[in-house]
């Protein structure tokens, strides 16, 4: 019997209508166009403005485009897992309640939180449970709303994320297709740097910290932006050296989408061509948890079966690594 791999099979995506663009925060915070797009790349990003609607809403939407792209039954569906910085609720994971609501009804769920690296934890995860041969159908979602845990009179975030949710199916291969090789990593040094200080078991909710804007992503820019241009470029450099890959052996690389100058950085490392690099951050701007669905969807038009693809990301905490995937069909 041949090995079992762990490939995607299918994929979806959610973005909510409303568009923030750069104009609109030049109005907002001392800002611009310029300033943003040179910096970050970014120039607009989606923002879910139901006051009503959490994460679930966002990941409900993104796994019902997969299950109507692909026309998969949810009650085969095994297992739910969404990958999320942002759950609707503390304690209740998310991904019970989207399982419920998309009808997989015989699934099991749970949330898994390595804030921007969770979707690529999420296919780590994913991917073993394909492997030990007791689950045919895993489906993960990276989602995530950003815009409820946002300052938006803090130029240094609020100009960087935007809400959104991605859907991919992970189902058994004998073809030798899928998750072929995986670096993770992770690093305390970096629970200061980019974080939300209230809301958790150290320091919970209160009238002070609410007042004192405790409850909103906070983040050292420069700090964070040297890390992750060190690791994320490292460990992708490294994971093409573990499988013997060359630049031509790859065929795109999908890399977390929070600024365009260490996916670019990245790329260079990698010894990667501008036009295997693929990048929608403009459009959406960094969706932590589902930059990498996104990005999945957004050009599975151009993907073939047996096309290498290199994963990428970077979080807080920090959370980072780097995964090797063959792609397991060409879109008709």
């Amino acid at each position: 019997m041949s090995k079992i791999t762990a490939a995607i099979t299918a994929v979806g995506s959610y973005v909510p209508d409303f568009r923030l663009t750069n104009e609109v925060l030049e109005s907002m915070v001392d800002t611009n166009d310029e300033w943003i797009t040179s910096r970050t790349g970014i120039k607009e990003r989606r923002i879910l403005k139901d006051a009503d609607k959490g994460t679930s809403y966002l990941a409900i939407k993104a796994a019902q485009n997969l299950i109507e792209k692909s026309g998969i039954n949810p009650e085969d569906i095994d297992a739910v897992i969404v990958a999320t910085a942002t759950p609707d609720q503390p304690v209740a994971a998310t991904a019970v309640y989207v399982a419920t609501n998309i009808g997989a009804v015989n699934a099991f769920g749970y949330d898994l939180q390595a804030a921007c690296s969770s979707f690529l934890y999420g296919m780590s995860a994913s991917a073993a449970l394909i492997e030990t041969g007791r689950y045919k159908k895993v489906l993960l979602i990276g989602a995530d709303k950003m815009s409820s845990i946002i300052d938006y009179t803090d130029r240094a975030t609020c100009i960087i994320f935007g809400d959104g949710a991605g859907a991919v199916l992970f189902e058994p291969n004998h073809e030798g297709l899928g998750l072929q090789d995986e670096i993770l990593r992770s690093d305390g040094v970096g629970r200061e740097f980019l974080r939300i200080e209230a809301g958790g078991s150290l320091l919970p909710a209160s009238h002070e910290t609410v007042d004192q804007g405790k409850h909103f992503v906070y983040q050292d820019g420069k700090t964070v932006f040297k890390y992750a241009v060190s690791n994320m470029a490292d460990v992708s450099a490294r994971i093409m050296e573990k499988n013997n890959l060359t630049q031509d052996d790859v065929a795109y690389l999908v890399a977390h989408q929070a600024n365009r100058r260490i996916i670019d950085a990245t790329a260079s490392r990698m010894g990667v061509d501008d036009s295997k690099v693929l990048v929608n951050i403009e459009k959406y701007g960094n969706t932590t948890s589902a930059t990498l669905p996104l990005v999945l969807a957004d050009f599975e038009h151009l993907f073939k079966k047996g096309d290498n693809i290199i994963f990428a990301a970077f979080g807080g905490g920090f959370t980072w690594g780097s995964i090797y995937l063959k792609w397991a069909y060409t879109k008709n």
